[in-house]
């Protein structure tokens, strides 16, 4: 296996979520599906890891419950992962001695929340099914929950990612949304990767 090991690292309220939750949702489905090769399924690991769902669930409710905006904020981390070469939880890693990792990227740095909740989940799904399920997977599963439990609708969730061994912090600064960016560039940011002004105003 490559050096750079996936860790699932260490490091807005409901009302967020209700107005634009719908193209929210569609948001995601296009980000989590779309952008990887193999082929998916929502039952990825329902003998592998029948318990996987629930666990994942479990930690989301509780780190909710005790902080109500931690709801965006992984949803969020989820997008950001998404922006840049797809859903592979190449956010998660942390800089080593052959890449510098995204999460000092400027759209990213003392920006993005939630990696501890990550954290704490693949811990546990280590626990119940070692080497299993994807921090990719992960980040997908985590988006969906914590829009459901901010009193948004859910979606099922397609998985079988693979997790990515490797980063690019110049890719997340050329392709995140930056908080400066302007409406052309932020329009200009979504529609190279498929989405339209609509999905812009859900996440902004």
């Amino acid at each position: 296996m490559h050096e750079a090991k996936m860790r699932c690292s260490n490091s807005m309220a409901a009302s967020l979520f209700k107005l634009p939750i719908l193209c929210t949702i569609v948001l995601v489905i296009i980000l989590s599906v779309s952008s990887v090769e193999a082929q998916l399924s929502p039952d990825h690991y329902s003998y592998s890891c029948p318990q996987a769902l629930q666990i994942v669930q479990d930690v989301v409710v509780e780190a909710i419950q005790n902080e109500t905006r931690l709801g965006a904020s992984l949803l969020r981390l989820h997008f950001h992962d998404c922006f840049v070469n797809g859903c592979d939880a190449s956010v998660l890693l942390d800089d080593n001695a052959t890449f510098t990792g995204e999460k000092t990227a400027f759209p990213n740095n003392d920006s993005l929340r939630g990696f501890h909740v990550v954290d704490v989940i693949k811990a546990e799904l280590e626990k119940a099914c070692p080497n299993v399920v994807s921090c990719a997977d992960i980040l997908a599963i985590v988006a969906r929950d914590a829009v459901y439990h901010l009193g948004g609708p859910t979606w099922e969730v397609q998985l079988g990612r693979r997790d990515s061994t490797t980063a690019n912090k110049t890719a997340a600064n050329l392709l995140i949304p930056a908080p400066s960016s302007n409406v052309t560039v932020l329009t200009s940011n979504f529609a190279a990767v498929g989405l339209s002004f609509h999905d812009l105003v859900a996440l902004s």
